[in-house]
C-alpha cells in the first residue's frame, strides 16, 4: 500500500517534515517515491507548501494519507477544495468558496480564546485581588501604628515635663529642710544664761548628755530627710509603640499560584483552616479539592 506520510529533517528540537509518497512497508528514513510538499511549524516562516496536482494524483491512484497530513491537507483547504471539485463546482465557484471559507477561519480564529489563555487571566485577575487587599491591610497597619506612635510621643512628653517639675522643686524642698534643722539646732541665748546660773555640776552634766542626743536624733532626721529628698524619681516604664501585625497563614494573604503550590506541597492534615470560607479563586479551590480527593 502506498501512503502519503511525513519525514522528518531538521535538527534536534527544530523538526522540519517533508510531505512524502512512499511505501508503507519502508523504514521512517527509508525510500521514498515522491515529495509533494513541505511542513514548518517551528522556525519563525511556519511555511506550508503542497503540490496539489501531485497529491490528487496519488489519491486518485489509491494512496491514502496518514492522520497528520490529512490534518495539514484539510488545513489548507486541499481537501474541501478536492470536495468541491467533486461535485463539479466550477473553477470561479471553487475559488468564490475557498475565499469565504478561510475569511470565516480567520474570524473564527481571532475571536476564540483557549482554555490556557482563559486559565491565565484568572490567574491575573485574581493575583490582582490579592494583592490590592494586601496593600489594603498593610495601611491600615501603617495607619494604626502610627496613632499608637504618637500617642506613646505625647505621653513621654508629658512625663518627661513632670519629671523636670519635680527635679526642679527638689533643691527647694531640701533647703528649707536644713533651715529647719539649723533652726531647732541654736538655743536662745536666754535658756542659755539661765542654765548657766542656776544648774549644778550633776545637772551641767545631764544636760550636755541630752543635747548630745539631741543633736544626734536631729542629725539622723536631718539626714533621713535629705535621702528622702534627694532619691531619684522613678522613672515609669515607656509604653512600646510598636504593634506587631499578626499575618494569618490562609489562602487570603497569598496569591493564586502560591496557594495551589502551598496545597499541593503540604500534607493534608497539616491544612486545616488554610482555605478560607470565603475563598472563591478556582485555582484554589481545584487544587483543594483535587488534595481532598487524593
Amino acid at each position: 500500500m502506498i501512503k502519503i506520510r511525513l519525514q522528518r529533517k531538521g535538527r534536534i528540537r527544530r523538526p522540519i517534515y517533508h510531505i512524502v509518497v512512499a511505501d508503507s512497508r519502508s523504514p521512517r528514513d527509508g525510500r521514498i517515491i515522491e515529495q509533494v510538499g513541505r511542513y514548518d511549524g517551528v522556525t519563525e516562516k511556519k511555511e506550508t507548501t503542497i503540490n496539489e496536482e501531485r497529491i490528487s494524483y496519488w489519491l486518485d491512484n489509491g494512496a491514502k494519507p496518514t492522520d497528520a497530513v490529512e490534518k495539514i491537507l484539510r488545513h489548507e483547504g486541499f481537501l474541501y477544495k478536492r470536495h468541491l471539485q467533486m461535485w463539479g463546482k466550477s473553477e470561479e465557484e471553487i475559488t468564490a468558496a475557498l475565499e469565504e471559507w478561510k475569511a470565516a477561519r480567520e474570524a473564527k480564529a481571532k475571536t476564540e480564546v483557549t482554555r490556557k489563555e482563559q486559565v491565565r487571566a484568572t490567574l491575573i485577575a485574581e493575583e490582582k485581588e490579592v494583592k490590592k487587599q494586601i496593600e489594603q491591610k498593610a495601611s491600615a497597619a501603617a495607619a494604626e501604628m502610627a496613632q499608637e506612635a504618637e500617642k506613646a510621643a505625647e505621653t513621654e512628653a508629658a512625663e518627661t515635663t513632670e519629671n523636670e517639675a519635680s527635679e526642679e522643686s527638689a533643691p527647694e524642698v531640701e533647703a528649707e529642710a536644713k533651715a529647719e534643722v539649723a533652726t531647732e539646732e541654736t538655743p536662745s541665748e536666754e535658756e542659755t544664761v539661765v542654765a548657766e546660773e542656776t544648774a549644778s555640776p550633776d545637772a551641767e552634766a545631764e544636760v550636755e548628755e541630752k543635747t548630745e542626743e539631741s543633736t544626734e536624733a536631729v542629725s539622723e532626721e536631718v539626714e533621713s530627710t535629705t535621702t528622702e529628698d534627694a532619691a531619684p524619681v522613678e522613672q515609669p516604664e515607656e509604653t512600646s509603640a510598636e504593634t506587631e501585625v499578626e499575618s494569618v497563614k490562609s489562602s487570603a494573604d497569598m496569591t493564586a499560584k502560591d496557594a495551589a503550590d502551598h496545597i499541593a506541597a503540604t500534607p493534608l492534615e497539616d491544612l486545616e483552616g488554610f482555605v478560607s470560607e470565603g475563598e472563591e479563586r478556582k485555582t484554589v479551590l481545584a487544587a483543594w479539592e483535587a488534595k481532598k480527593e487524593a
